[in-house]
């Protein structure tokens, strides 16, 4: 099995796990790090709907948890109709922990979009915008 489909695979375990009863909309993760780890996160509903959680924040924090700093490859898939990219926030996210090498994957229907940090956030604020 390649990368890809591994990382494809357990995304896809762990979007079926995903809590999505408002929305119907289940989002799971599986993302590598530096050490080659995966990290797997799913989007978590609440009835207040800001206090939820997307797949791609807990993917990150199960990374931090476990060790990592770093996301070589992250993988994305969804329950929806089209292709779905991450939110602003989790853009962000990802972006703390990325750089232009790493690998930002969408599968919808079998169909494999890949893109750069810079596509999803260009002119993005980081840590090189603060003081030192």
């Amino acid at each position: 099995m390649t990368t890809l489909q591994t990382l494809k695979s357990q995304a896809q375990k762990a979007m079926k796990k995903a809590y999505a009863p408002y929305s119907n909309f289940n989002v799971g993760v599986a993302l590598m790090d530096e050490n080659n780890n995966i990290h797997l996160g799913c989007n978590v509903e609440n009835s207040a709907y800001p206090e939820g959680v997307c797949a791609e924040a807990g993917a990150i924090s199960n990374m931090i948890l476990s060790g990592g700093k770093f996301i070589k490859k992250i993988l994305i898939v969804s329950s929806g109709k089209q292709m779905v990219t991450p939110c602003g926030g989790c853009r962000q996210k990802i972006k703390e922990f990325s750089d232009e090498n790493t690998q930002i994957l969408i599968d919808h229907n079998n169909e494999m979009t890949q893109f750069s940090m810079n596509d999803l956030l260009p002119h993005s604020f980081d840590k090189t915008h603060l003081p030192r």
